[in-house]
């Protein structure tokens, strides 16, 4: 309870429904999403676009924000998102069929494709100037509730509890999920992490 006298406290949702709190969220939150933007397009142009598009649709949409996560990430999942979806859209190449990007195994149940270390987390690639490009078209590509799992938990580094509440499913689904979304996203990496010329070599 308030103390006697004070103004009630800010909740999330009410910042984000009166125009000028959510124009104090715009000042307050445009640079960390601005540094996202830039690791995730091409040019400052675009990540200026991309934060602005961000925010106009978290506006749009600010009565469904009910407050089961911070502002923050609420607002970087958008940014991210309509950074992805401008990468899908330029490469001119739909989402992938996730069954497509599974393992797949032999009549003795053994794993055909070489399995070779797994990639680095998402986050950390997208930090190498090398495999940012690559990182971000394939994540661009995962259908959408596989890639929301995996911007929850391996860009924004929740626990898989946050990921399923934030995602209205089951902890169970959600490991489910982040297995399936991960196995997808090292095959679609495979070209960029050199794994296919590894598996070259291994023939010889």
């Amino acid at each position: 309870m308030a103390p006697q006298g004070s103004a009630p406290a800010v909740t999330g949702p009410a910042r984000l429904s009166d125009p000028k709190r959510f124009a104090e969220v715009v000042k307050q939150y445009t640079g960390r999403l601005l540094a996202t933007a830039r690791r995730l397009t091409d040019s400052e142009a675009d990540a200026h676009d991309c934060v602005q598009e961000a925010f106009l649709l978290a506006y749009r949409s600010r009565s469904q924000f009910e407050g089961r996560a911070k502002i923050s990430s609420w607002l970087h999942r958008i940014l991210v998102n309509v950074a992805l979806e401008r990468v899908r859209k330029r490469s001119r190449r739909p989402e992938e069929a996730l069954e497509d990007l599974q393992p797949t195994f032999d009549e003795r149940g053994c794993r055909v494709e070489s399995q070779g270390p797994a990639p680095a987390e998402a986050q950390v690639l997208l930090e190498r100037a090398e495999t940012r490009t690559a990182v971000r078209d394939a994540i661009a590509h995962l259908p959408e509730g596989h890639r929301e799992i995996v911007l929850i938990r391996d860009i924004e580094g929740k626990t898989t509890a946050d990921a399923a509440r934030e995602l209205s499913i089951t902890q169970s689904a959600a490991r489910v999920r982040l297995h399936r979304a991960r196995a997808a996203l090292k095959r679609l990496l495979e070209p960029a992490m050199g794994v296919a010329g590894d598996k070259e070599d291994n023939k010889r």
